[in-house]
This record gives C-alpha cells, sequence and structure tokens, in this order.
C-alpha cells in the first residue's frame, strides 16, 4: 500500500515536519481538493489528516474512493461526518488526552484573568492610570479564589485537569457529565443544577449535535450576576449572541474564551467589551502537545498501512 497520505486542513509547515519524516504528504492547504489534486490524484488517496474541528462531509469522502483512514490531528473530530466514514467504511482516528495538560492550563489561565479583570488592570498600568491615581471602577477589589465554586462541564481527560488545577485555589468543585466518576468531586444532576450551583462555569464537554448551544441564555441567567464562563471546548456548545447579550446587559459578571463559532474571527461585540478574555484558540498550543499529537497521529497512520487495528479509533 502505498504510504501517501493526504493532509486536508490548513496547517503551519512545522507541525507536519514529524509527519512528512515517515510519510509523503498530498497537501490541500484547507483548500477545497478538486481545486488542489486531479480525480486521479484523489482516486489513490487511502489516508489523510485532519483538523478535528474542520468540517468534512461525505462529498469530500467521494472523492477518495480507496480512502481508509481520517486521522485527527487533536483531541476533538466534530467536524467529520462520523455516520458517513461509518456508511464508507472509513475509520476515524484521533489524538485522545494528547493535549489535555495544555487545554487544561490555559482554562486556568483564562479563569484568573477574567475574576481578577488582569486585562483592565494591565491597562491601568500602561496607560498611566495607576501612576496618576486615576479612579477606575474596574479596579475595585473583587471576589478571590478560595471559597468559590468552581463547575466542570464535562469530566473527561481535559475535565478532570481542569478540575485538579482549580481544586489547587482551595476552592470548591463540583461537575456534570453524561454519567458520574469516580472522582472526589461533588456530581450535579443537570448542567442546570451544576449552572445554579457554581460561580465559574468551566466548559470542557466534547462538542456534538447534543451540545450544540447547550450553554444558552438560560444556562447563563442561571449563573447570575457574579458568575463567569471559560469555553476551552468549542465555540459551538456556546450561544454566541446569547453570550454577548449577557456579558453587555451584566447577566453574567465575565467570560474566557479560547474558542469561538467562526474561527478565526471573534465578532466584533465580544472584542469590545472589557469583561472578556480572548485568546485564540491555543489551548493546546504548547511544545509538548503537539509533540503529543504528532505521535498519535503518526501511530495511527503506521497501524494503519501495517494493516493493524488502529491504536486510537474513535469508536
Amino acid at each position: 500500500m502505498s504510504n501517501k497520505v493526504l493532509v486536508y486542513s490548513r496547517f503551519p509547515k512545522a507541525m507536519l515536519v514529524p509527519i512528512g519524516e515517515r510519510f509523503e504528504l498530498l497537501d490541500a492547504a484547507g483548500k477545497p481538493l478538486s481545486e488542489v489534486f486531479t480525480a486521479d490524484q484523489l482516486s489513490e488517496v487511502t489516508a489523510m489528516v485532519t483538523a478535528g474541528g474542520t468540517p468534512l462531509a461525505a462529498a469530500a469522502m467521494d472523492l477518495m474512493p480507496k480512502l481508509g483512514v481520517i486521522v485527527c490531528y487533536g483531541t476533538g473530530y466534530d467536524g467529520v461526518d462520523l455516520a458517513a466514514a461509518a456508511q464508507r467504511n472509513i475509520a476515524v482516528a484521533n489524538s485522545p488526552g494528547a493535549n489535555a495538560s495544555s487545554v487544561a492550563d490555559i482554562a486556568v489561565i483564562l479563569m484568573l484573568a477574567a475574576t481578577r479583570r488582569l486585562l483592565p488592570a494591565d491597562d491601568y498600568v500602561r496607560s498611566g492610570g495607576w501612576s496618576s491615581a486615576r479612579p477606575s471602577p474596574m479596579m475595585r477589589p473583587q471576589a478571590g479564589m478560595r471559597g468559590r465554586r468552581i463547575g466542570v462541564y464535562g469530566m473527561g481527560e481535559i475535565g478532570r485537569k481542569i478540575a485538579a488545577r482549580v481544586a489547587a485555589f482551595e476552592t470548591e468543585v463540583g461537575y456534570f457529565s453524561r454519567s458520574r466518576h469516580d472522582v472526589p468531586y461533588q456530581y450535579l444532576p443537570s448542567l442546570e443544577a451544576l449552572a445554579d450551583w457554581c460561580s465559574v462555569l468551566m466548559i470542557a464537554v466534547r462538542a456534538g449535535a447534543d451540545t450544540h448551544h447547550i450553554v444558552d441564555a438560560g444556562i447563563l441567567k442561571r449563573l447570575g450576576a457574579e458568575g463567569y464562563v471559560v469555553n476551552i471546548s468549542r465555540g459551538s456548545v456556546i450561544d454566541q449572541p446569547a453570550l454577548v447579550a449577557a456579558l453587555a446587559g451584566n447577566i453574567i459578571a465575565g467570560a474566557g474564551l479560547d474558542v469561538f463559532e467562526q474561527e478565526p474571527h471573534a465578532p466584533d461585540a465580544l472584542t469590545a467589551l472589557p469583561n472578556v478574555v480572548l485568546t485564540p484558540h491555543i489551548g493546546g498550543h504548547t511544545l509538548e502537545s503537539h509533540t503529543a499529537m504528532q505521535d498519535c497521529v503518526i501511530a495511527n497512520l503506521d497501524a494503519f498501512f501495517a494493516g493493524n487495528p488502529l491504536p486510537y479509533l474513535v469508536r
């Protein structure tokens, strides 16, 4: 079997170097396949690598009749039409847990930056407000971490690491997920109950049809005027217009967001708000995470071309 691998999403070249050392890469660079490759070239493709959030529908799969595996670079695979892949006997694999520590770190960074108003404080120093003793309502004392109730929505690998990290700040930790886990944190029976209970809602749930816009105006209202929401999952989990309205209307106190509905575009309505901290989907963007994700991609591709079971098969 040929060791040619089609790269479907747009990736920085440096991320592909370790994979390209083992396989011959056909890089679509995120462009429509029919614009980059001929039908004959696509007809020979048996394996591909994609970013899990990149939409990959049946029509694209049909351009590659010999395609046998879709390997997602990262934990997520929400962009892949799993039903279409299954109908075509195409296996789907990912890199589970490879970036969990880094994503958990950025969740905590966003939580602290939002609750302690780090960005307004930074601006207060840079603008001369501090040195001139200029009054600023954004510099009023805020509640610290000790005694806060942190709600973690989703208790997978990332959710567990977030919970362990925030517990070190002398907080109470509760969670809601599809099933209970053997963890030392309070289980809440629903997302509504979790939002009622906590003052910081950490979203670490897997994206999918069942979680699309599940954090809506009602959940945000339950979180309350002193509540914060932090999202490191996927932008689709939050109803973004409802979030903007909640932030602008002081229905919640603030937010920390690493993901958005239409990346790489954060809406102006969000970027204009002083009570939100925004990062450009960098949760898993560390050297260690990329090495781990590349190792998972290579392991999946090695197994596929050797005719062995995929080590990180999405079931």
